[in-house]
């Protein structure tokens, strides 16, 4: 037995600022406004919802990862539309990963990254 979806729900101080750095700089789909919630789609059965209403939390520590193969053709595209990296693209060996990071207009720390060994 296993789950249709998933969504993760956080604070947004600003909904159209993050609107606009969802839809507009990262690509996503909005797949459902509800007024006070506005939810993307992240992966065919992910989602990112942000709403007004929630509780802020401290977005130090919270980090949302987006995995795709290609980490630095992400970064290409994001720093040309102005994303200011926290971290470019390196490996990490202690987790067999490739990433980098930047934050949404929230605070919170987004990492692209792609495993050395995919997870299936």
């Amino acid at each position: 037995m296993t789950f249709d979806q998933a969504i993760t729900f956080l604070h947004a101080a600003d909904l159209e600022a993050t609107t606009r750095f969802y839809t507009g700089t990262l690509g996503l789909p909005l797949v459902r406004d509800q007024g006070v919630c506005r939810i993307f789609r992240a992966a065919p059965s992910a989602y990112l919802g942000f709403c007004t209403h929630l509780d802020a939390p401290r977005p130090e520590g919270i980090i949302l990862t987006l995995v795709a193969d290609d980490v630095d053709g992400w970064y290409e595209r994001l720093r040309a539309r102005g994303v200011e990296f926290v971290k470019p693209p390196a490996h990490n060996p202690r987790y067999q990963i490739y990433h980098c990071f930047f934050k949404d207009p929230n605070g919170y720390l987004l990492e692209i990254q792609r495993f050395d060994a995919p997870l299936e």
